[in-house]
């Protein structure tokens, strides 16, 4: 079962989020590059859960899946279509800060994402005359939209999650194409494009490194 809402966009019709309960359902196509995010309770993934998890194909629309916990009357990690998106090697999936949500995926559903493009990184490797490195001042400063962070911090935990919630989730993905679009055309520019892949393949390891306590101290420190 899912429920499907509209929310307005800055221009032109509305987009359609789509919210799905446990998992994506079967014969879903997505296309080559899948916008993903995560939300969880906090940003421990030791502790804090997963609790939904949301995707976008670029066309302005978005599909958000909820993960309940069996405790809860859920299924917990049972996702089995949103795990094979996860991990297919034919489908890139595109993140903003993937170290972090490549950890929670792994950690909750125990999956290792493959392959991976992260606009964090990206942005940090030709925007080095700022440290404005955040979605939403890259997506207002590169592609020109305005997105809200009100919802960042609300229980992702409840049972039923608001409109206000969902078009929140929504807004962190429905853009990731465009300013990916940028960002790669920066990277050829700047002759980096290859330095960023070879960091893209990393960020498995880097986020296994985290779950293993590697990120305090880093083990790239001295």
């Amino acid at each position: 079962m899912g429920r499907t809402l509209f929310a307005p966009r800055p221009t032109g019709p509305g987009t359609m989020i789509k919210l799905h309960k446990h998992d994506l359902p079967d014969g879903l196509d997505l296309g080559p590059v899948v916008a993903v995010d995560t939300e969880t309770m906090g940003l421990n993934p030791h502790r804090d859960r997963l609790c939904l998890v949301q995707l976008s194909s670029g066309d302005g629309n978005a599909h958000c899946v909820q993960i309940v916990p069996e405790r809860l009357g859920g299924r917990g990690a049972d996702c089995p279509n949103l795990k094979r998106l996860l991990t297919d090697p034919e489908q890139i999936k595109l993140f903003h800060f993937a170290r972090f949500d490549v950890a929670i995926l792994r950690q909750a559903l125990g999956v290792e994402v493959a392959p991976v493009r992260c606009t964090k990184i990206a942005a940090k490797l030709v925007r080095t005359f700022t440290e404005r490195h955040g979605l939403k001042d890259l997506l207002r400063e590169l592609v020109g939209v305005e997105i809200s962070k009100q919802q960042q911090s609300s229980d992702w935990g409840a049972a039923e999650l608001t409109p206000e919630q969902l078009a929140y989730a929504a807004s962190d993905v429905l853009h990731l194409h465009a300013l990916w679009d940028r960002l790669e055309g920066l990277l050829r520019r700047e002759g980096r494009l290859e330095l960023a892949e070879a960091c893209f393949r990393f960020l498995p390891a880097r986020g296994q490194l985290d779950l293993l306590g590697y990120d305090e101290p880093d083990i790239f420190d001295h």
